[in-house]
C-alpha cells in the first residue's frame, strides 16, 4: 500500500490519507508505504526566487511521519533531472519496478511527474495497465475550508496560530539555537533567549508577541515569545529578531537547542515611549499568556 505526496507539514489532511493507507495494509496483510520528495519541488523549479518557506524541516517530517506508525518511508531526492521525469515514467520506473506497488491511495488534488501533467484520470488508466489498485480521498474540511500546507503557510504568515494549529492536528514548532543578544530584557526584569532557527527554509510566524511552550532538556515551560524589529530598542531592522522569555525558569540557555510550540498570537509588535512603558505592557502580556498556557493544560 503505497502513497505519495510531499506532506509538507504532516497535516490533517495527510494524516487522513495515510489513517486509509494504514487501514489498507492492515486488512491486506501489507505494508504502508510513503514515498515523499526533498527537497521541496518549488525550491527547484523556482530556484533563486525564494518564494517558499517550508511548515516542516526534513528531519522534522521524518519524524511527523514515522510517528503516525507507517512501516516504511522512502525519500527521493528532487532535482532538475528529476523534475524532467514524465509522469508514466515516474509510475512504471520507481512506484511498479522499485516500490512494487500494489494499491495506490492520493488526495482528491493529487498530480505528479513533468509539468504535473499525472492527474487522476490518467493515473487510473496506468493503474489498469499495470495491475494496481487506486483510491482517491475526497479534501479534508474543517469549517467548510479545505486543509492544505499553502493555506496553513499563509495563516501562520498572518499570524493566525489557532486556526493553523487546527488545521495541523498539533502546535506549529520551530527548533533553534540560542545564541548571544544585546541583554535589553535583562534590563527592563524580562530576560530573553534570541534564537538562532535551525532549518533557514523554515517559515516564522508573522511579528509579534505569541504564547508558548519551550522545551529544554525535555522539560516543558511556559513562555511568551517576541518576533520583530524591538522598534523600543531598534532604528534600523534588516532582519526579525525571535527571542523569548521562558516562566519560572533559572539557568544558562546559552547555546542550547530548544523547540517552540507556538500556541496563540496576542498583539502585534509596538514601539513605546520608554523603556518603562515597554516593561508594563510586557507585565500584562505575562498575565495573559499565563491564562491562555494554562487553558491549553486543562483542555
Amino acid at each position: 500500500m503505497v502513497t505519495v505526496g510531499i506532506f509538507d507539514g504532516v497535516h490533517l489532511a495527510h494524516q487522513a490519507i495515510i489513517q486509509n493507507l494504514k487501514q489498507k495494509a492492515s486488512l491486506l496483510s501489507g505494508e504502508s508505504t510513503i514515498v515523499t520528495l526533498w527537497p521541496h519541488p518549488r525550491k527547484i523549479l523556482d530556484e533563486g526566487k525564494d518564494t517558499i518557506k517550508l511548515l516542516t524541516s526534513l528531519e522534522e517530517k521524518i519524524i511527523l511521519l514515522e510517528e503516525t506508525g507507517i512501516d516504511n518511508l522512502v525519500i527521493l531526492g528532487f532535482d532538475k533531472q528529476f523534475a524532467s521525469t514524465g509522469f508514466e515514467e515516474f509510475v512504471k520506473n520507481i512506484l511498479v519496478d522499485n516500490v512494487k506497488i500494489e494499491h495506490l491511495v492520493v488526495g482528491f488534488n493529487h498530480q505528479f511527474g513533468k509539468n504535473r501533467e499525472g492527474n487522476f484520470e490518467k493515473l487510473k488508466l496506468l493503474s489498469e495497465r499495470y495491475k494496481f489498485e487506486l483510491t482517491r480521498l475526497d479534501p479534508y474540511i474543517i469549517n467548510n475550508e479545505r486543509v492544505s500546507s499553502s493555506k496553513i503557510r499563509k495563516l501562520i504568515l498572518d499570524g493566525e496560530i489557532k486556526k493553523a494549529n487546527d488545521f495541523l492536528g498539533y502546535d506549529f514548532f520551530l527548533t533553534g539555537r540560542v545564541i548571544g543578544g544585546n541583554k535589553m530584557g535583562r534590563d527592563i526584569g524580562f530576560p530573553t533567549a534570541n534564537i538562532s532557527v535551525n532549518d533557514s527554509n523554515k517559515i516564522v510566524p508573522m511579528n509579534g508577541v505569541y504564547a508558548v511552550f519551550v522545551y529544554v532538556n525535555g522539560k516543558k515551560i511556559e513562555g511568551m515569545m517576541n518576533i520583530g524589529c524591538r522598534p523600543t530598542f531598534e532604528t534600523d531592522c534588516n532582519q526579525p529578531v525571535l527571542e523569548v522569555n521562558l516562566f519560572d525558569y533559572s539557568g544558562d540557555l546559552y547555546d542550547k537547542e530548544i523547540k517552540i510550540m507556538f500556541i496563540e498570537r496576542i498583539r502585534e509588535e509596538r514601539k513605546f515611549s520608554t523603556m518603562k512603558n515597554l516593561a508594563i505592557q510586557i507585565a500584562k502580556d505575562k498575565i495573559l499568556i499565563k491564562d491562555i498556557l494554562s487553558s491549553v493544560k486543562k483542555s
